[in-house]
């Protein structure tokens, strides 16, 4: 009888044994930690750079005084519209007048001389003719004719010059737009080259900004590869944090890059039909490169290691292997991928502090669509 209930406790320890290991083969090690993982996968991608942009008017010129004296009449007001044409100031112009007034007296008396020098010649051809007197004096007066046609010559080009100054004297708007500062008032006198005002035609501006190579080149390479998209057009912030709502162009860009900074200015030319952007303000230019099939990893799953980049891959096995990875460009909160990485690939999202290769996990499924939801 006792035999047979020994026998009996026996069986039941080793049953219980049996369930307790198990139980520890199908539980979790007590250090295998639970981390979010998600797949690396290619998805048609915006990348949005940011410049800061010089905005001006796509003409703006300095209204100089071309002669000297006093102003004696402002036509115009600071920022006023005015028209091709349209008198803006005028300078005493006594002096010119009498100037040119001169110079037509000169005019006449030159045209008088040549007349009655070539009423001389005539005279002295007739006498040669009747060898009264020798052909050298032919000749003197054909010289003194010549003479005389030159001088009416010089002086209608003095006349000329008197007009032009006269006319100089009355300053008009070279185009249409915009009157800036007036620094001079009535009465001031003005010398040759005095700046009298600005005028800005801002019916159209361009936006100045300083890209640097890799991005002029990632923007020249996109355009080759994707001829089809109109990838010229950009968007502009303005200093308020407002979006213009005119959207812009890109025109042109320089020959060379500057040595100094490594960046090469480009040129885009945005409407301004309500008159709001103006010379010399400031922006922030949006540039959209897009980037077909780009494989794409979270920010949050890359560690630098000496400047190089690296993620933990899961394998099959749910075990991490550090790798490293060579990034393309960087967008909000993620990396593009150059080379080091395929799609597909499981890597570690978050909790990557602390841990080292072949260590196991329990991976917590998170798809990268939902990721890229959160970001926008």
């Amino acid at each position: 009888m006792k035999n047979i209930l020994w026998r009996s406790l026996l069986a039941v320890s080793a049953g219980l044994a049996g369930c307790n290991a198990d139980q520890q083969t199908n539980r979790p090690e007590a250090d295998e930690k639970v981390l979010p993982v998600t797949r690396i996968a290619a998805r048609d991608t915006v990348l949005l750079h940011e410049y800061v942009g010089d905005i001006q008017a796509v003409r703006n010129v300095e209204i100089r005084a071309r002669v000297s004296g006093f102003l004696d009449e402002i036509y115009v007001d600071e920022g006023q519209h005015v028209r091709k044409g349209q008198p803006l100031f005028g300078i005493n112009d006594e002096e010119y007048r009498a100037e040119l007034a001169k110079a037509k007296a000169n005019r006449q008396s030159a045209i008088a001389e040549a007349k009655a020098a070539e009423l001389e010649l005539d005279r002295v051809g007739l006498l040669v003719d009747k060898k009264v007197i020798s052909r050298t004096e032919l000749e003197v007066a054909r010289t003194k004719l010549n003479a005389a046609r030159a001088r009416i010559e010089e002086a209608r080009s003095a006349e000329a010059n008197a007009a032009i100054r006269l006319s100089h004297a009355h300053v008009k708007a070279p185009f249409d737009g915009i009157i800036d500062r007036l620094p001079l008032k009535t009465g001031s006198l003005v010398e040759e080259g005095t700046l009298l005002t600005s005028v800005s035609d801002n019916r159209a501006v361009f936006t100045y900004f300083n890209v640097s190579e890799g991005e002029y080149l990632e923007y020249v390479k996109t355009r080759q590869e994707q001829p089809g998209r109109n990838g010229k057009e950009v968007t502009l912030v303005l200093a308020d944090g407002s979006t213009y709502p005119h959207p812009g162009k890109i025109e042109t860009m320089e020959g060379e890059f500057d040595a100094s900074t490594g960046s090469i200015a480009f040129r885009a030319r945005f409407p301004n039909p309500d008159k709001l952007l103006k010379h010399g303000a400031t922006g922030t230019v949006r540039l959209a490169n897009r980037i077909a099939g780009a494989l794409i990893v979270p920010q949050k799953a890359v560690f630098e290691i000496q400047d190089k980049n690296y993620v933990y891959v899961v394998d099959d096995n749910n075990r991490v292997t550090m790798k490293n990875f060579v990034p393309k460009a960087r967008f909000s909160h993620f990396y593009i991928v150059e080379s080091g990485l395929r799609p597909g690939e499981r890597i570690v999202y978050e909790g990557i502090q602390n841990m080292k290769d072949g260590l196991r996990i329990v991976p917590h499924p998170v798809t990268l669509d939902s990721l890229l939801a959160k970001a926008r």
